[in-house]
């Protein structure tokens, strides 16, 4: 059985290729985003009127998992992201991502590792080359996270990529720019980051702590007590990822093998 499935206009978007460097495909969840100018006079930015397929599943359940794991933090959970999916020698020009989207995002790259570049001053060495002050590079499954001086001062590029990659930004929109008739998605709401270890154990601690006490069951210590196990005495501490420590007249000894 064939199924037909039905996107929005502006969901998908294949430019035509004239030149190296120009036209990798894109595909828009949550919001239509205008990089520039175009031939309706809209600037760059969120476009209101331009309706995109709400976000899919899948995406839905990676954006929980940046959040949970720490990545993302729980003020600013995405509502829309763009898929750039490059062929050889596709590439992204510098820029500063628009601020109709709140700081920070983040891109998840897959396929192919390949460079982004940074710089307040980026230079085009040939169509589809920059340069700029620093290159990091972009294994697949890495994720990278724009913020600060980084998201609003430095500029960022992709330069011609030398395999077929594809990349996922994650981005929240500003409310105020939000398109018309958009609703956020309600299983997205309310996310909250995982505990660390310690918090986990501290909580846990606190919560111990608020036990009711079973004064009866507090009896004297006595050799009864002892073999019963009820008051048994502590065992000596451990001392891990470190020496034990010894008598105040110890001294230490630096042993050489080296001579």
């Amino acid at each position: 059985m064939l199924a037909v499935v039905y996107i929005a206009e502006r969901t998908y978007s294949a430019p035509r290729k004239w030149m190296r460097g120009k036209g990798r495909v894109t595909i828009q969840f949550g919001c239509c985003y205008n990089y520039s100018m175009d031939s309706n006079g809209n600037p760059p930015g969120i476009l209101q009127n331009e309706p995109v397929d709400p976000i899919p599943h899948l995406f839905k359940v990676i954006i929980r998992r940046l959040v949970r794991w720490h990545v993302l933090p729980s003020t600013c959970v995405p509502d829309s992201c763009i898929v750039n999916i490059y062929d050889e020698g596709d590439c992204i020009p510098p820029h500063i991502d628009n601020h109709d989207f709140v700081r920070p995002f983040c891109t998840v790259s897959f396929l192919s590792e390949c460079n982004i570049v940074f710089g307040t001053k980026l230079k085009v060495d040939r169509p589809g080359e920059f340069s700029g002050a620093i290159a990091i590079p972009l294994p697949m499954g890495s994720v990278l996270v724009f913020n600060g001086k980084g998201a609003d001062v430095a500029k960022h590029c992709v330069p011609a990529v030398h395999s077929k990659r594809i990349s996922i930004t994650f981005r929240k929109m500003d409310e105020s720019k939000w398109p018309i008739g958009f609703a956020p998605e309600l299983d997205l709401q309310g996310l909250e980051r995982l505990p660390y270890e310690g918090e986990r154990s501290k909580r846990l601690t606190l919560s111990k702590s608020n036990w009711p006490v079973n004064r009866q069951g507090v009896r004297r210590e006595d050799s009864t007590d002892k073999g019963r196990g009820l008051l048994e005495t502590p065992p000596e501490p451990r001392f891990v990822g470190r020496a034990r420590p010894g008598p105040p007249n110890r001294q230490r000894v630096r042993l050489d093998f080296d001579n």
